[in-house]
């Protein structure tokens, strides 16, 4: 009655190693960036990583297409997901913790306008234009 069409899954595990193991190593490379602090390096590993991650969804998404993806290769994308997960809270945390820290060093009241500093260093109130010694 009806014809069953033949799924089987060609081996498309080889072309997706690449993609992931970028991912991986992108993962790894911002990891080592994030704990040296190095603000360049996790501009550019950030970037790197982005890129690394359309890339294997490209791969991903074809490889769903014409056969299936690996079990094996989604739990490696699935930990890297994970990975992506807890580098981005754990630099969310580290951002409130720095806009704490300035706003303790740097305070301002609610509603209180702006100071302005002039060109001999002294502090201007930018709603009244006095000078505040």
């Amino acid at each position: 009655m009806f014809a069953l069409e033949d799924h089987t899954a060609r081996p498309v595990g080889p072309a997706l190693e690449a993609p992931v193991a970028a991912v991986e190593q992108r993962l790894a490379a911002l990891g080592l960036a994030l704990q040296s602090q190095d603000a360049a390096g996790i501009e550019s590993e950030a970037t790197a990583l982005h890129a690394a991650l359309a890339a294997a969804l490209d791969h991903f998404t074809r490889a769903a297409r014409s056969g299936g993806v690996p079990p094996s290769m989604r739990q490696r994308l699935a930990r890297a997901s994970g990975q992506v997960a807890a580098q981005r809270e754990a630099l969310a945390r580290a951002t409130a913790a720095l806009d704490r820290a300035i706003d303790v060093l740097l305070p301002q009241a609610a509603g209180a306008p702006a100071a302005l500093y002039g060109m001999l260093g002294s502090e201007r109130l930018a709603s009244s234009g006095s000078i505040v010694a």
